[in-house]
């Protein structure tokens, strides 16, 4: 059973730094692609981020492209997400994500962090 936890959320200052988690009880975890998402109130889910089961790759959204960073380790099971100089516009709760290659849709889902920025 794939059961992914979310961490690291919080209240930070425009231009601030956060640091999310996200770790999986199933071993196979490595063999899943792993993505960031978020939702704000009143708004669709949106995608964020994401990284290939070999971590080979990343691809993120216009709006966080040169501020956040994806990683995993493998070993750990552990998949995180680095946001640097963040805005106001980036609260939401974050949720992370994973899915077989075989699959083209996220299928696994965590219950979400809080991440808010003040002004």
């Amino acid at each position: 059973q794939m059961h992914l936890v979310e961490s690291g959320g919080g209240l930070v200052q425009a231009g601030g730094s956060l640091i999310l988690s996200c770790v999986a009880s199933d071993r196979t975890f490595g063999v899943f692609a792993v993505g960031w998402f978020r939702q704000a109130p009143g708004k669709e889910r949106e995608f964020v981020a994401a990284v290939t089961w070999d971590g080979d790759a990343t691809n993120y959204a216009d709006s966080v492209k040169g501020r956040f960073t994806i990683s995993r380790d493998v070993r750990k099971n552990t998949v995180f997400l680095r946001m640097n100089s963040l805005k106001h516009e980036d609260t939401a709760v974050y949720y992370c994500a994973a899915k077989k290659v075989s699959d083209q849709e996220y299928t696994y889902w965590g219950q979400g962090t809080q991440v808010t920025v003040s002004s």
